[in-house]
């Protein structure tokens, strides 16, 4: 077997410095005519078909991110790469709401009688696919043929013009992180319900080396797109992993999250296993957390949140944004849980899943915890989110903590749950179900600002449905709950 090269242009094992020297993020064009004529643009595809003939790449998968997270766009035959990458491709508005239909029938978010989005490619992120190498992919930003401004329903190019704006107030470099746990099960046969691959015992090696083989090429794969792979661990629910990656650039780590979901499925088409990013399958056992760790860089690395002279060794940059998550907890609940099965993890207590409004220093029961000086890992995100989303959301709500100067109050030192027998324990709970967070994300007009215009109207058609179906579905626990129940 032919060994996987790693992309030639990525330096591995680095640190902050190694991500300062990346460029910041910068606004996409703002017009569909400029984004198609930006300076340089046209030899850079001329190069990317160079190598497209070199390496006898066949195919390129040119892929726009819907708002649900999940990987939309056109196949093109490589000989229409260089027009394909000029022009762009067309596709009905839908596209960024899965082209799924409501409970009445209608499109989500816009009517087939709607005009269709041009997606331009994002030349930077052309890399060949590592489990079939004559297949290559792009990710694309997507723009308004009616107006030929940018598509405001897209979250890829949204979270671009949230961190510059973050970026150029502050004057700083966020940083992020994201931990992906997710689970590996056996395909159920004969109607069964899948089950995990390895047993629930977190930390454990031997469980781990039964996944080799997985992991193994989830390694092999991330670092041939890109991913510096780092730490590695099983966690404790059925065939649960969690493989990190260096953090980046935000919209750099969600494109990685997105190529990671991606290599996930392909590693188990190869393996005939089923990868899941449902939040919480089995009852009894951890969920799948999708924690964000961040931190706040000036132009020499410099940490800005941290002060080891603070309280938590956090600066009052830091427990001003701090704050700014805490206010405005509801609505950043219902971004990072956005499924009917996310509260799932809330309401099975007693596995570290963020159930109140709360902040510690290394306190996992908490919803924001920190991790080290001037490092936050904010717990309240599921493996169901919208990167996209999840970064634009916390972004805006702790830079309005920063205007605001918010104090978070004193951290949290005892474990939640053990508070949780005090009558009078004064923290606010998370909302309890989909439907209670929508509310909470529709009064929140902050936390609303990083999903402007259609993109809030599509979320929230999307969501609000999803929760309606739910509610109208008898489940097998009502069956067997209430078949009998008189007389």
């Amino acid at each position: 077997m032919t060994a996987i090269e790693p992309m030639a242009d990525v330096t591995f094992g680095g640190g902050v410095d190694t991500v300062l020297q990346s460029a910041r993020t910068t606004p996409p064009p703002a017009t569909l005519e400029e984004a198609r004529n930006q300076p340089g643009r046209r030899e850079r595809i001329e190069e990317i078909t160079r190598r497209i003939e070199a390496e006898g790449i066949k195919y390129v998968f040119f892929q726009q991110v819907s708002v649900t997270g999940r990987v939309m766009g056109k196949g093109v035959v490589a000989s229409f790469f260089p027009q394909v990458a000029e022009k762009g491709y067309q596709l009905v508005y839908g596209a960024t709401a899965n082209l799924f239909t409501d409970r009445a029938g209608d499109y989500i978010g816009f009517g087939p009688e709607e005009s269709e989005l041009a997606a331009i490619a994002d030349l930077d992120t052309f890399a060949r696919l590592p489990w079939d190498p004559r297949v290559a992919r792009v990710f694309c930003d997507c723009y308004d043929t009616e107006t030929g401004e940018l598509l405001d329903a897209d979250a890829r190019q949204n979270l671009k013009r949230v961190v510059a704006e973050f970026e150029e107030e502050l004057g700083y470099s966020f940083l992020i992180g994201i931990e992906p746990e997710m689970m590996w099960l056996k395909k159920g046969e004969d109607g069964s319900a899948p089950e995990g691959v390895t047993k629930p015992y977190c930390y454990h090696i031997h469980q781990f080396e039964e996944l080799r083989p997985v992991l193994l090429d989830v390694v092999e794969y991330g670092q041939a797109l890109g991913l510096d792979m780092s730490y590695g661990d099983h966690e404790d629910a059925p065939g649960q992993l969690e493989l990190n990656f260096r953090f980046d650039r935000p919209v750099k780590t969600a494109d990685n999250i997105t190529t990671y979901r991606q290599i996930c499925a392909a590693v188990g088409r190869k393996h005939g296993l089923l990868p899941t990013f449902m939040p919480k399958p089995f009852s009894g056992v951890s969920a799948n957390g999708h924690h964000h760790h961040f931190t706040l860089c000036d132009e020499d690395g410099n940490n800005v949140f941290h002060d080891p002279s603070g309280p938590a060794e956090l600066s009052d940059t830091a427990r001003h944004f701090l704050g700014g998550m805490l206010d405005h907890f509801g609505a950043l609940m219902c971004v990072g849980n956005p499924t009917v099965n996310s509260y799932c993890r809330m309401w099975d207590f007693g596995f570290w899943a963020p159930v109140y409004k709360n902040w510690g220093w290394q306190n996992r029961t908490c919803t924001v915890r920190v991790a080290s000086g001037g490092r936050f890992e904010y717990r309240g995100v599921d493996s169901s989110c919208n990167p996209y989303l999840t970064v634009a959301s916390l972004l805006v709500a702790g830079l309005d903590g920063i205007r605001n100067q918010t104090d978070p109050g004193e951290p949290q030192s005892l474990n939640t749950y053990d508070l949780l027998q005090q009558e009078d324990h004064g923290l606010e709970r998370v909302p309890d179900s989909l439907g209670a967070a929508l509310v909470e994300l529709e009064k929140d007009e902050i936390v609303r600002s990083a999903m402007p215009g259609r993109l809030y109207d599509v979320f929230q058609h999307y969501k609000r449905d999803e929760w309606e179906r739910y509610l109208a579905a008898v489940t097998d626990w009502e069956q067997d709950e209430y078949l009998e129940v008189l007389p």
